[in-house]
């Protein structure tokens, strides 16, 4: 995979004030307002920066917590995991490989009915659903 490295000002260029927010700064949307929130379309999920695959809705599931939620990337390689220190807590700040754009969290061992027991806590505005034809 290419990566896809942009000075934050041709980022500015590229981005809404809210994308740009969200995806290079590590802001976060209001729980439950996001497009994707509650959508059952079926298809792939990518980085609303770089257009790389990040999820597939297949791996998407109801957490009723406000965000788009699922148990695993497409591929292992679609994001990094970094540690988050912010708010006086500590995370697991979830990033796409491609591009270094901030998605959202992952949180583990919450006890939902999952294949890995993970939930990709995800910013809708990080992502572009591409629907299954």
């Amino acid at each position: 995979m290419d990566k896809v490295v942009k000075s934050e000002a041709e980022w500015q260029v590229q981005l809404s004030p809210e994308e740009f927010h969200v995806l290079r700064q590590a802001g976060t949307e209001r729980p439950f307002t996001g497009e994707y929130v509650d959508t059952k379309t079926e298809g792939v999920y990518s980085c609303r920066a770089c257009g790389a695959e990040l999820f597939r809705s297949d791996a998407k599931f109801e957490s009723h917590c406000g965000w788009p939620s699922f148990f695993e990337p497409s591929e292992s390689e679609a994001v990094t995991l970094v540690e988050d220190r912010s708010l006086g807590m500590v995370r697991t700040e979830v990033r796409c490989a491609r591009c270094d754009s901030h998605l959202g969290h992952v949180f583990h061992g919450e006890g939902y009915a999952t294949p890995t027991d993970d939930r990709y806590c995800i910013n809708s505005i990080s992502l572009r659903l591409e629907p299954r034809a």
